[in-house]
């Protein structure tokens, strides 16, 4: 039995550990408590009304005119990104040929469409993050790829399974409608569509609608403004590459220090006369170290090398770790300091009483991977004062970990001025200045980079007036909370999946969670095809016992949210009272689905009438 590390035991020894538990605790509560507020969520505006046109697309070209679709499709995919286009690529290779996407951009990608804002790159390792590589035929060019290589990516996946042949950009569903006598859905878009689909797929994604802070006077300020996931390339000059040069006479605002933030605020600060940060909570910021890819490394790749290193990357963050560690970066480092302070049984069962350590054990780890973060930020920043602002006090995962290695520096610019407002936010905004603390900060333009709007009943996320059964809703159907079997499909609505993370597991590997969900559903119409059944949709009966599944092996993540500072995570410190999330994890939920479906349990799900006629499938 390997030893405990001290502190472990009842009373916990400061020096030993090289830092005060009980200290931490109390610094962590303080800096929570300060950032409450009554408002909670309802802090942000929506950008809808006199907002609406910081969702305008600046990408696209002018909505070309078509007449309103009167038609049938066996499978309607509402969203093009990574979800919808995996979902699309599954279908094709399980043999379904009549697919459109419905996409209100004006191609694929989904966040990497909407978001090109300076340095964007992805923060999960490229070779295992981007769908597809394989069946795409590309190895990333950077072990962090950039946003327009993943972009591209995602508009090369349309084009091998062939999702654009039937697209429908620039377009969005208002509308699903169950019709029980054709066994099929009709859907209604704004551009006057009467489609009718067998199947539905939503894959409209979590990171689709920015927000706005409600800071008193935003309406007023007569300045430039612009969301960074709609950035405003002809104000700034420059492209995701940076060179801003149109900002060299320019004094700019950042509202905000999310993952956003992190990666264009060193661009910004560059090219900017002056640039204002303004922070509410920092990020931790660990290091990134991108690198190019090794070309004789992808040369010696074998078929199968992507699903490889995904599952040993998920294994390692997820799965309590692997013998060899393919990714090697600063989620499987993190992952690893977390495993080698638990206690080793050889084999064997724990005890109850090393159980009963688990949750101090990981907290004394993850005390320690901040204390590192901590101390990066003295090491790099030269101001002892903007050091300490930028120093994140709260536990690891109360927040998006970041990764950058030009953040923290530009710190030292002369040309960059950190506002940490102890938490409060900007105080109001002038006609041409940002209040805090009672200091005008007069500026040219304002940059919100504070994120998207994932409030709101999960029935009504998606935007869509979802109506199955006898024409009850969605909302309704849902008002006590989600209720599904397996996450993908609920009673009362047949052929209807959704895609994405809801009562089945997540990871920080979004993409793989989608990848796996679009096996799922895809190996299911197959199924249905095969037994030529006419609907897909579970019985109440087994809907209600994987809600009580949820229920029963949902983690008690509630007291450790409620711990943390405000953000999306915890509901802007109003955490729900449980998880609608597998408790058992990612892994075991993948290999529950799988001999759901292996196994012939299927009859839960599939409901047979008569058969297709011709040409249906």
């Amino acid at each position: 039995m390997a030893e405990t590390p001290a502190g472990t035991a009842d009373g916990v020894d400061p020096e030993a550990l090289g830092f005060d538990p009980a200290a931490l605790r109390e610094r962590y509560r303080a800096e929570r408590d300060r950032r409450i507020r009554p408002d909670g969520s309802k802090q942000y505006r929506r950008t809808t009304g006199e907002f609406g046109y910081y969702v305008d697309d600046p990408y696209a070209e002018p909505v070309p005119d078509r007449e309103p679709l009167d038609d049938r499709v066996e499978v309607a995919i509402i969203g093009g990104g990574f979800g919808g286009l995996v979902a699309g690529a599954r279908l094709r290779q399980a043999g379904v040929r009549d697919i459109r996407v419905i996409e209100k951009a004006g191609d694929f990608g989904g966040t990497w469409y909407w978001n090109r804002y300076p340095g964007i790159h992805c923060d999960i390792e490229s070779y295992i993050y981007l769908p597809l590589l394989e069946e795409v035929g590309h190895v990333p060019r950077m072990k962090y790829a950039p946003g327009e290589e993943i972009r591209q990516h995602a508009r090369a996946i349309g084009r091998q399974f062939d999702l654009y042949r039937d697209v429908c950009f620039r377009t969005e569903v208002t509308e699903l409608r169950w019709d029980e006598a054709a066994c099929e859905w009709t859907l209604r878009t704004d551009r006057g569509d009467r489609m009718r689909a067998r199947y539905v797929v939503v894959s409209s994604g979590p990171f689709s609608r920015p927000k706005l802070p409600g800071i008193p006077g935003i309406e007023t300020f007569r300045g430039h403004t612009f969301h960074t996931s709609r950035w405003d390339y002809e104000y700034t000059g420059g492209d995701a590459d940076g060179g801003l040069h149109k900002l060299a006479d320019k004094r700019v605002a950042v509202v905000g220090t999310g993952a956003t933030a992190i990666q264009c605020v060193p661009h910004l600060g560059r090219d900017a006369q002056h640039l204002y940060v303004f922070q509410r909570t920092p990020s931790s910021v660990d290091v990134r170290d991108n690198r190019p890819t090794d070309p004789e490394w992808a040369g010696a790749l074998m078929p199968g090398w992507q699903r490889r290193r995904r599952d040993n990357f998920l294994a390692q963050v997820a799965g309590g770790g692997a013998d060899e560690d393919m990714v090697s970066d600063r989620w499987t480092t993190s992952a690893r300091l977390l495993q080698s302070l638990m206690p080793s049984s050889g084999g064997e069962e724990l005890s109850p009483e090393q159980r009963g350590r688990v949750a101090e054990l990981a907290e004394l780890a993850d005390f320690k991977k901040m204390n590192e973060i901590r101390a990066r930020v003295d090491a790099v920043v030269e101001d002892r004062a903007t050091a300490e602002a930028l120093k994140p006090w709260y536990r690891y995962m109360c927040k998006r970990p970041t990764f950058s290695d030009t953040y923290l520096p530009t710190f030292n610019r002369a040309n960059v001025t950190l506002v940490d407002t102890a938490g409060r936010g900007v105080e109001r905004i002038t006609e041409g200045a940002l209040v805090a603390g009672g200091v005008e900060y007069e500026v040219d333009c304002v940059i919100f980079a504070t994120g998207f709007d994932l409030g709101g009943p999960p029935a009504e996320r998606a935007g869509l007036d979802v109506r199955g059964r006898g024409g009850v809703t969605l909302a309704e159907s849902w008002k006590d909370g989600p209720k599904t079997l397996h996450g993908f499909y609920s009673h009362g609505f047949p052929n209807f999946f959704h895609l994405g993370s809801l009562q089945n597991a997540v990871s920080v590997n979004f993409a793989h969670v989608l990848d796996e969900q679009a096996v799922h559903i895809a190996e299911v119409v197959a199924e249905a095809h095969k037994r030529q059944a006419r609907y897909i949709e579970p019985t109440a009966e087994a809907e209600a016992a994987w809600v009580a599944t949820i229920r029963d092996k949902a983690r008690n993540t509630h007291a450790f949210l409620a711990e943390c500072t405000p953000g999306y995570y915890n509901n802007e410190g109003n955490p729900g009272k449980r998880s609608e999330s597998y408790g058992g994890g990612p892994i075991e939920f993948y290999e529950l689905i799988k001999r759901w479906r292996t196994d012939g349990d299927m009859g839960d799900a599939l409901k047979r009438t008569t058969p297709p006629k011709e040409g249906e499938r």
